[in-house]
């Protein structure tokens, strides 16, 4: 009977791989925890997936043939874990390729998951590789956040509260605390509440997806954590600004299909006026690719009504 999956979506960042692969195995050889790694790589060309068959022979390697994102490069791989079989894990771990796990990481992680019956996921606290701390769970986004993201201003309140921040004393503490939902790039999820919610929306082709999952979690009567005793160093962004301008959109994008799942009709139409009016600004003397951005951006938030 395994205790735990792991699973890691790739794209063309295999010098991070193998670092984050390295840390895995030796964290969950300290762990004594019965696991298994799966690797879906979507169709990188600088030798991924030959990487990881010749130096981690355990992992189960899936190699697809297309770029499959991480919502459907994830979904395909727990639709294989948790798919009926008997002796599928209580939890599943989806890990970014660009993370390394500390030591003890792990089992802080499934230790807090089978010590909260109600919590369907819980995330890590996150460092930047200097050490530093690094934003790892937030609260769902409203239009304060939205408005953050969008217009410049003061400083000093962008680690607050209103811009959907915990407490910096929170993640100095051990015990876990609740929170709306965890960064997803180290999302542990217990399989029952998986099974009760269903696997990540593609609809979101990249960013949102974990903020919609947790959403439906909570709907659902499930709580998230993040487990401060948990530390992973998160080299962020380093598959998503290999296009920075589709990236844009596809933020912005998936925002508005969050939006218009998650929030009344009075919000709706507050975020989508926000948005087209800053939308509209950055279209003046843009760049083709930028301008296109935009474009699409637009195009999607007239849907949120």
């Amino acid at each position: 009977m395994l205790d735990l999956a792991v699973i890691i979506v790739s794209w063309n960042v295999r010098g991070l791989l193998t670092a984050c692969l390295r840390s895995l195995y030796a964290d969950l050889g300290q762990s004594g925890l019965e696991a298994e790694v799966w690797v879906v790589d979507s169709a990188s060309s600088d030798g991924t997936p030959q990487m990881v068959a010749e130096m981690f022979p355990d992992v189960h390697l899936v190699a697809s043939d297309e770029n499959l994102g991480f919502v459907r490069g994830n979904n395909l791989a727990l639709d294989e874990i948790l798919g009926g079989n008997d002796g599928c894990p209580g939890q599943v771990w989806l890990l970014n390729p660009d993370t390394e796990v500390l030591p003890g990481a792990t089992q802080a992680l499934v230790s807090a998951l089978q010590a909260l019956p109600r919590v369907g996921m819980v995330g890590a606290k996150l460092l930047y590789p200097d050490g530093a701390l690094q934003p790892a769970a937030f609260h769902f986004p409203g239009l304060t956040q939205l408005a953050f993201d969008l217009f410049s201003l003061p400083s000093r309140l962008y680690d607050t509260r209103l811009n959907g921040r915990y407490a910096r004393r929170l993640y100095e503490g051990k015990a876990p605390f609740v929170v709306d939902h965890p960064l997803g790039a180290s999302m542990m999820v217990r399989a029952e509440a998986v099974n009760d919610v269903g696997l990540l929306d593609e609809g979101f082709w990249m960013y949102c997806e974990e903020i919609d999952w947790c959403w439906r979690m909570r709907k659902k009567g499930w709580r998230a954590c993040c487990v401060p005793a948990a530390h992973v160093i998160h080299h962020a962004g380093q598959s998503s600004k290999q296009v920075s301008g589709d990236s844009f959109a596809n933020l912005w994008i998936s925002r508005a299909r969050l939006y218009a799942q998650h929030h009344g009709p009075v919000k709706r139409r507050l975020a989508r006026a926000l948005v087209r009016a800053q939308m509209r600004r950055r279209r003046r003397g843009a760049s083709p690719e930028m301008d296109a951005a935009c474009a699409r951006i637009l195009e999607a938030w007239e849907k949120v009504r």
